[in-house]
């Protein structure tokens, strides 16, 4: 039996076909192009499944289910997405309208970042656990919780919205409308945003720095900025890496106290910073978990998925 696993981004549609044992054995990806509309991006979905399906000789008989991952409010129970800020689903019928398109079995949809969860409780670092969480760290901060080997998404399909719990009262001001969210600290835009800040900092009271240099020569800076200049000994480029580890510690020690998992994985770009993102963060922690003299702790790892993980999480909701 065969799983199809969509990815439903704001940019690209990744479809894989997957197998029972979560392996992607072909996938593709598409445009989203979503101002052409709901019913256009699931058309696309459907039909880059059955192009992959054509190409491997499977039939819809052969689809044990389909999962889409999606981006927004999900309701499994619905097959809804109820509400999405970066493509058009207001109370969409995702499910339903896909199954028109390609009449597989059963189709279930559900929140991108709690599909990487499942992901990597399948076949990633947390397998084998009982409860994992995993942070997606990129524009803003995603958050997926497993509990007992089921995504948990609270009573309304809302639940593990990590990024928006508040760590600086009153603090910088978040998408989502409140002041302070974890996110605003924490995603790469938040790390790009104190960057600049340094910078412009640097350059209004004329101290040299690596990171100047950069903004003067390319008129901008990135989530590495910092990092390499820090790596080249740049003292402005280490002020904002710990500044920037800070925060992060400091809203993982707060998930670790609320959930004590086993596991919990950090995905995103910046874990490219691998042992200069790992080695200080884990020593924060260590030091701020609740949990910090007691031999059964939560181990923080690197998600292990990739790209890979809406993919397979998407495939594996109908396991």
């Amino acid at each position: 039996m065969y799983y199809i696993g969509v990815d439903l981004g704001g940019t690209n549609i990744a479809v894989g076909i997957v197998d029972e044992n979560h392996k992607i054995i072909k996938k593709g990806s598409v445009p989203t192009q979503s101002e052409r509309g709901a019913d256009a991006i699931v058309q696309d979905m459907a039909k880059l499944a059955r192009s992959l399906m054509n190409d491997l000789g499977i039939t819809v008989d052969e689809i044990g289910s389909a999962g889409i991952a999606s981006p927004g409010i999900a309701n499994r129970a619905t097959g809804k997405i109820e509400y999405s800020c970066n493509l058009p689903f207001r109370n969409y019928p995702l499910a339903e309208t896909f199954r028109k398109y390609l009449p597989v079995k059963k189709v279930y949809v559900e929140n991108d970042a709690n599909a990487a969860a499942l992901a990597e409780y399948l076949a990633g670092v947390a397998v084998g656990t009982s409860c994992s969480v995993m942070i997606t760290l990129g524009t803003g901060v995603g958050g997926g919780i497993i509990i007992d080997g089921q995504v948990y998404s609270g009573f309304n399909s809302a639940g593990a919205e990590l990024g928006h719990m508040v760590i600086q009262k009153d603090g910088r001001q978040c998408g989502c409308g409140r002041r302070g969210c974890w996110e605003t600290y924490s995603s790469a835009t938040g790390l790009t945003n104190m960057t600049r800040d340094k910078v412009n900092e640097y350059m209004l009271k004329g101290i040299p720095s690596l990171m100047v240099d950069e903004f003067k020569s390319t008129g901008r800076v990135s989530a590495r900025t910092a990092f390499d200049a820090m790596k080249k000994g740049d003292k402005g480029g280490q002020e904002v890496v710990d500044e920037y580890i800070s925060y992060l510690a400091c809203g993982i020690a707060n998930i670790i106290n609320i959930f004590q998992p086993e596991v919990l994985s950090i995905g995103g770009g910046i874990c490219n910073e691998k042992h200069y993102l790992l080695d200080p963060l884990l020593a924060l922690i260590d030091r701020e978990q609740y949990t910090r003299d007691n031999p059964r702790k939560t181990t923080v790892k690197i998600a292990q998925m990739g790209n890979d993980a809406g993919i397979v999480g998407a495939a594996g909701l109908g396991r």
